[in-house]
């Protein structure tokens, strides 16, 4: 294992647009190195083979790894090139990519630098149901009805974050907060049953979450407390058993999975019904 007090491993992130697609990769791959420390330098807007000089000349004798995305074909040609005279290790993220969907689909690519996805149907969906997530957070907005989803839930179950990621997968997703003693909106039981999700996490799990909170932000330390919390469960748990909706455990998942778990449980009960 690495020392955690060694030198960083840096990552130069070399792109001819904002860096932004290379970015998200790099994130996720320090992801699975928790005990490697990282160093993330971006090298944005590279046109010419000098300004590709200039990136690796800051690269060279240093514990580095260059990813790249450069579309323009003799950039990225002189890119390998020069890591390769260079003995310096790179990875071109879009070559693969690139090459296998012209071999599919019979159509060369356009390789046109800073390139952005059309502002299409699929884009305006995006937007409308991110602006939707925003006004139904909390169960604001009085927007229920028009929901895809509904997630129902304890304070600090990741509702707001899953209702935002949700909504830029092109999803309508409101969020309904659990509150012991306090009945749920009357319109959360009058919603299609098929789009309600309940969220639930492990109450040792949610006193260490909202005790961080408590230390961020100040606010009654009950709010941390087991009992209570458990109290708060047992409480969201018959909220569910109420609403007959499906419900995940978040304790121990990514936003990204907990995300599959909802569509797949929405998409297998709306099936159900319709199929009934």
């Amino acid at each position: 294992m690495t020392d955690a007090n060694g030198p960083p491993v840096e990552i130069h992130v070399v792109s001819d647009a904002t860096g932004e697609t290379a970015t998200r990769v790099v994130i996720a791959v320090e992801a699975q190195f928790p005990d490697q420390p990282f160093a993330t330098v971006r090298h944005p807007r590279v046109e010419t083979v000098a300004d590709l000089h200039l990136a690796l000349a800051r690269v060279q004798g240093r514990p580095a790894v260059v990813i790249f995305t450069v579309v323009e074909p003799t950039l990225r040609e002189a890119m390998r090139q020069l890591c390769r005279e260079a003995d310096i290790v790179y990875c071109d993220l879009l070559e693969q990519p690139l090459e296998a969907v012209a071999r599919v689909s019979g159509r060369a690519a356009t390789m046109k630098p800073g390139l952005q996805p059309p502002l299409d149907a699929e884009y305006f969906r995006r937007i409308a149901a991110i602006e939707y997530a925003v006004t139904a957070d909390d169960g604001l907005g009085h927007a229920l009805p028009q929901a895809d989803i509904v997630l129902v839930g304890v304070s600090r179950t990741s509702k707001t974050p899953l209702s935002m990621y949700l909504g830029y997968l092109g999803w309508k997703v409101a969020n309904v907060p659990i509150v012991k003693g306090i009945d749920p909106p009357a319109a959360l039981f009058e919603v299609d049953s098929t789009k309600v999700v309940g969220l639930t996490i492990d109450a040792h799990r949610l006193a260490e979450i909202r005790a961080e909170r408590i230390q961020l932000m100040g606010g009654d330390r009950r709010y941390a407390s087991l009992p209570e919390i458990y109290d708060e469960l047992e409480y969201a748990a018959g909220i569910h058993r109420r609403l007959g909706c499906p419900v995940i455990d978040v304790s121990e998942l990514s936003i990204e999975e907990i995300a599959q778990r909802i569509l797949r449980a929405v998409r297998r009960r709306g099936l159900g019904a319709s199929a009934s």
